[in-house]
């Protein structure tokens, strides 16, 4: 039976039933038995016409409920400038994926190029590669770094701290890779320092994470960790919220050797959980170590600008089993989506989406404590995030819902992380409190 959308014709079919022996495609999957087989009618559904078909979604896509966002943890409800997604979505940068042929993706090349530069001035360090596929998996990458870089010692050691869902993709990579990852423990929702002196003490760890601000979205002081961990010979790594670094001490004032996360709060989309994608910058020491791709700037025959690929590892491309990582690719389009959105914002529209952020997450937690059915879990400077304690949480979470309003992330049995953004309104807060 022909089929209009299959490339192959009876005849072709029949030449490869031939050279593997077999006369015809029933006795293919003879080997299944009986009673695994469908044999009666596929429930499907009849042809609809095109006009049918949008009809059909758009009735889908009205049942989902478009509520005003306090929630955060890792995702947040940033404005986008109506340029950027109105440039990516040009057919040359839709259609691009990555680039192979280095001398003829000049176009490609030279964003990937700024979006290096931009994100290495945000951190403060001397090199960033061509993003990541995103902040966790960036992290995890960079715990490889750590690892593959010391001679002895095995244990990479990361914070209590850290947002859960990173930590989880942390002992997914530590489990395949042979790492030993150790928690340094939480001391009032901040690292412990006596904790991580103690395990840097045993001489087997190879590298500490951190998370600026944390998961609980406290301000945390990382002074002398950088020491801590250079005396010991291991990585200092910080993973940190991109936006949030426009305002904050950077990875590098904190003497960081790597820094890492995702660049989703730079005007990116939540989009029911991406694309997004990560950064991961470090010193020039380690920049040999640095997995993925580098695009640097050098001059062509005639003397003209011209961007390449550079300082990539030959193993990842011929020799794999001795590659410091499998990333090679990167997710271009988003590097583009974040060069544009930093471009147009500048840097002090950046500053002042951060400040805005901060003014917002203050002036809640204050109202939200007026009420007296509210309690701050840690008294411990925070950004644009914070953590509290709610009589009857699930109730006033059910209610604000039911009002078109999503309050926070949910931690812990009475526990509410609520996150404020630029995006939100005087009006929309004044509204959430006096849910309460």
């Amino acid at each position: 039976m022909n089929y209009k959308y299959f490339p192959h014709t009876e005849e072709e079919i029949q030449q490869m039933l031939d050279k593997i022996g077999v006369k015809n495609l029933e006795d293919l999957f003879a080997e299944i038995p009986e009673e695994l087989r469908y044999r009666d009618k596929w429930d499907i559904p009849e042809a609809k016409s095109e006009m049918e078909i949008r009809s059909f979604f758009n009735a889908l896509g009205n049942k989902n409920k478009q509520l005003t966002c306090f929630a955060g943890a890792g995702v947040y409800d940033h404005y986008t400038p109506s340029i950027v997604p109105n440039i990516i979505g040009r057919s040359e940068f839709l259609t691009s994926y990555t680039p192979y042929q280095a001398e003829i993706s000049q176009g490609t090349l030279h964003y990937i190029f700024e979006f290096q530069s931009m994100m290495a001035e945000l951190t403060g360090m001397d090199i960033s590669n061509a993003s990541m596929y995103d902040g966790s998996t960036a992290t995890a990458e960079a715990m490889l770094m750590a690892f593959n870089a010391s001679h002895k010692a095995d244990t990479v050691a990361y914070s209590e701290t850290l947002d859960p869902k990173i930590i989880s993709v942390l002992k997914t990579y530590a489990h395949f890779h042979g790492v030993n990852l150790t928690a340094i423990k939480a001391d009032n929702g901040m690292t412990s320092v006596q904790d991580l002196n103690e395990q840097l003490a045993t001489g087997k760890v190879a590298g500490v994470i951190v998370q600026q601000p944390n998961y609980y979205g406290i301000v945390e002081d990382f002074t002398g960790f950088a020491d801590a961990c250079h005396k010991s010979k291991a990585l200092f790594i910080i993973n940190s919220v991109a936006s949030d670094l426009s305002l904050l001490k950077t990875p590098k004032e904190w003497g960081a050797d790597v820094a890492v996360g995702d660049v989703q709060s730079l005007g990116m989309p939540m989009a029911f959980g991406g694309p997004y994608a990560g950064y991961m910058c470090c010193t020039e020491k380690q920049m040999r170590k640095l997995p993925g791709r580098i695009v640097g700037e050098t001059k062509d025959s005639r003397g003209q600008r011209a961007f390449v690929l550079t300082l990539q590892a030959r193993e990842q491309h011929i020799r794999r089993q001795k590659a410091t990582s499998n990333i090679c690719s990167n997710q271009s389009l988003m590097a583009l989506f974040v060069t544009i959105y930093l471009s147009v914002m500048g840097k002090e529209g950046v500053k002042e989406v951060a400040q805005t952020s901060y003014d917002g997450a203050h002036y809640l937690c204050e109202e939200l404590l007026k009420t007296g059915k509210a309690q701050l879990v840690y008294e411990r400077p925070f950004f644009n995030e914070f953590l509290i304690r709610i009589d009857h949480r699930d109730d006033f979470f059910d209610k604000a819902v039911a009002a078109g309003i999503l309050p926070g992330v949910k931690v812990g049995e009475d526990q509410l992380l609520i996150a404020v953004t630029e995006k939100r309104s005087k009006e929309e807060v004044d509204a959430l409190v006096a849910l309460l």
